[in-house]
């Protein structure tokens, strides 16, 4: 595991906050903890893991996923962020079945919903419980490369 800290080498910071996430009423304590050890990181490219975020805003590591599914809900964070620092597989709000086809369209990625239907007569799935797999793909913003299969997850 990575011990990564804000870059030192980068000049003095500013340690001001805005008070602006101390005054958004939807955010509870360990959103606000996350923004600000977030502020405390200069680029994407040097964000910190998740054990880090947890262990710098005194939290565990569920606390700290919950805080970023909130920013990203409250379109506060970018999911891709989200992505970064928690992990396609690691999001607790996806069903086994939705992590399963984001595994397959990940390896795949020009699969059309033609082929995951087909494939579905193999697992046991029907079309339905696919579709269902695509729609809390498409709700938790992990469709957004794959804009064919966004479309049928209406």
């Amino acid at each position: 595991m990575s011990n990564q800290q804000p870059a030192a080498t980068e000049g003095p910071r500013n340690f001001m906050l805005s008070t602006e996430i101390f005054e958004h009423p939807n955010l509870d304590i360990y959103a606000q903890m996350v923004c600000i050890v977030l502020r405390a990181y200069s680029a994407e490219s040097n964000l910190p893991t998740l054990k880090d975020l947890a262990r710098q805003g005194r939290m565990n590591p569920k606390q700290a996923t919950r805080a970023l599914q909130s920013l990203v809900e409250l379109k506060i964070l970018p999911h891709k962020l989200f992505r970064q620092i928690v992990g396609d597989f690691s999001d607790d709000r996806l069903s086994w079945a939705a992590k399963g086809v984001l595994a397959y369209c990940k390896d795949h990625p020009q699969v059309g919903l033609k082929e995951l239907l087909e494939l579905s007569s193999q697992s046991g799935d029907d079309e339905h419980s696919i579709r269902k797999a695509l729609r809390e793909l498409k709700r938790y913003g992990y469709l957004e490369e794959f804009t064919e299969l966004r479309q049928y997850a209406n």
